[in-house]
């Protein structure tokens, strides 16, 4: 088996045309599907394990070879008006990879986007080389802007290997809950 790249990430939103001004006009997201009529039958309630499930999406393209599918669901249930907090099982959060992160950041900002903080600096472990700043869209899901200004590709590799090496057993994770 093997797995060749993320082909998309889905948020559900919910707006799908209030999003769609967000993805597309501030974020600039150009479409790989224009917004798709309203969706609803046995076919897809079983194929995403929604009762009663109703849908509409649009996918918009994140680079040359991944996409973002906004989908808003119109049996969303009344109780679900907040995302997930970051810290929760089953949240998520999607990145995009860009060239330079302050300048990316600065422009976004000048259209009213807000981030949590300013651009962090990781110059040391695994994640070094990374300059990332997180930032919210309309509807309060995580984004994340990223610069990989260098890649220790070695250091990787060792490290990894040597996890490996020595992770607990498989047998040894069950039940466990940190």
């Amino acid at each position: 088996m093997e797995l060749k790249a993320v082909h998309h990430v889905g948020l559900v939103v919910r707006d799908l045309d209030r999003s769609i001004y967000f993805y597309h006009d501030v974020l600039g997201l150009p479409f790989a599907n224009e917004p798709t009529p309203w969706f609803e039958g046995p076919a897809l309630e079983k194929g995403v394990g929604v009762p009663g499930a109703t849908l509409r999406q649009v996918s918009l393209w994140v680079g040359e070879h991944s996409t973002i599918e906004l989908i808003e669901y119109g049996n969303r249930p009344q109780t679900s008006t907040a995302p997930v907090p970051n810290n929760h099982l089953g949240a998520a959060h999607v990145c995009f990879k860009v060239d330079d992160v302050r300048t990316t950041k600065a422009e976004l900002e000048s259209q009213g986007v807000a981030f949590y903080t300013d651009v962090n600096v990781v110059d040391s472990g695994p994640l070094a080389g990374w300059r990332w700043v997180y930032f919210s869209d309309p509807d309060g899901l995580a984004l994340e802007l990223v610069e990989v200004a260098y890649y220790l590709k070695d250091e990787r590799d060792e490290n990894s290997a040597a996890y490996l090496r020595t992770r607990p057993a498989l047998a040894d994770l069950e039940g466990r809950v940190p």
